[in-house]
């Protein structure tokens, strides 16, 4: 054998000129690989994979708007589930049928929105009157600061106005009529999703276990400890923060339903259930509830209750701001002030009202997966305790065969 074959019995001559281009080539490589700074192909190595997440974000929110008669009653039924999840538990531990404490459940619920919403009807209904005088009163009063302050309007002036703003109106009047079609139209929606919510609320009390196990399934075996891990976080995150929201929510509506009664303020009573139902979209909810209340007392009563009314406002969500979500939250909510109003004004650019009012769950539970991940704490920390809703019904048992 020569020395220019190989021990294969391959023939390759040595020093051919096919091995002298593949060293100019691997030489040619290395300096250019060598010739891009370190940080730039760090960068590089960021950038392509944030624009993948990016489009991947992108296409899951075009599919949830697409999807959002869908996606709405899910994430609310998901709310309320978390909502009653203490209450319903508890239940459960002493031995109550399940389909009495999902009964108790619900029927509560229902029981408690309708009153609320029956109280602010009936103190509405009952002071409609004296509202209405006192409207036609602070019309006036307002008419006539126009002509005695510092404006000096006439009184020609001001029907000229409120000629050209009724005019206004008029040539609107067949956007005005097909806004009320799409407001019937959203009435029905709203029905549509309500008993929808109600069905998958009733689903995931009943059989919540089953309805995990097979998503679950889904993923690969591999990947089922880490994402039963990191769900079972997540979950424990959303029923703190939904318990403790309520509970800020009914402290709101009381001092400040409580304060405008006390001030003479009317409808004091929808005042604390506007309160109450907006305290769930945190800052945005306060800060209008608080102004309507603020404004109905200087319509109603003058400027110095309404100084007064501002103050209990400013009182109560100071308590609530450095008091009692500290307090009652804890740590099981790890979500930075900040990163709260930017979300929450994300979700409402995206999604409007509802984008308003699932954004803080949906990034305290982000949040925490997120942290649960990146520790891998389904293989160092012990597997977390407490009721879950993937717990309600137990595994069937495996009969020898």
């Amino acid at each position: 054998m020569s020395d220019s074959q190989h021990e294969g019995g391959e023939h390759k001559p040595r020093g051919s000129l096919f091995d002298a281009l593949r060293d100019r080539s691997r030489v040619v490589t290395i300096d250019t690989s060598a010739s891009v700074p370190r940080g730039l192909r760090i960068a590089t190595a960021y950038s392509w994979r944030l624009l993948v997440v990016a489009a991947a974000s992108a296409v899951i929110i075009w599919l949830v708007i697409q999807l959002k008669l869908l996606v709405i009653p899910l994430l609310i039924s998901i709310l309320i589930t978390a909502l009653l999840w203490p209450g319903f538990t508890w239940m459960l531990r002493r031995r109550v049928p399940k389909w009495l404490a999902i009964v108790i459940s619900v029927l509560t619920t229902l029981a408690v929105v309708t009153g609320l919403m029956w109280l602010a009807v009936w103190q509405i209904t009952r002071q409609w009157s004296s509202v209405q005088a006192r409207s036609v009163d602070a019309i006036e009063d307002f008419r006539q600061y126009l002509i005695d302050g510092p404006l000096h309007l006439t009184g020609t002036q001001i029907d000229d106005l409120l000629q050209q703003g009724w005019s206004f109106l008029e040539q609107q009047a067949s956007l005005l009529w097909s806004g009320a079609l799409a407001i019937g139209t959203t009435v029905g929606h709203v029905a549509t999703g309500a008993l929808l919510a109600l069905f998958i609320l009733l689903c995931l009390l009943a059989d919540g276990a089953g309805i995990w196990r097979w998503t679950t399934r889904l993923f690969p075996r591999t990947a089922r400890p880490a994402v039963d891990g990191a769900a079972k976080a997540g979950w424990r995150t959303v029923v703190n923060y939904a318990r403790t929201q309520l509970l800020v929510a009914t402290i709101d509506a009381i001092g400040i339903g409580l304060g405008a009664f006390l001030l003479g303020v009317p409808l004091a009573i929808p005042i604390a259930v506007l309160v109450f139902l907006g305290a769930f979209v945190p800052f945005v909810g306060a800060v209008v509830t608080g102004a309507l209340a603020v404004f109905l007392a200087l319509v109603y009563n003058g400027p110095w209750t309404a100084l007064f009314m501002l103050l209990v406002v400013l009182g109560v969500q100071q308590l609530e701001g450095h008091v009692l979500q500290p307090l009652l939250m804890g740590s099981a909510v790890k979500v930075h002030p900040l990163a709260v109003v930017l979300v929450v004004a994300g979700g409402a650019m995206i999604a409007g009202i509802p984008g308003a009012l699932f954004a803080v769950p949906l990034a305290a539970f982000v949040n925490v997966v997120a942290v649960y991940v990146s520790k891998r704490g389904w293989e160092s920390a012990a597997p977390p305790t407490g009721d879950y809703i993937w717990s309600t019904v137990p595994r069937p048992r495996r009969t020898p065969a």
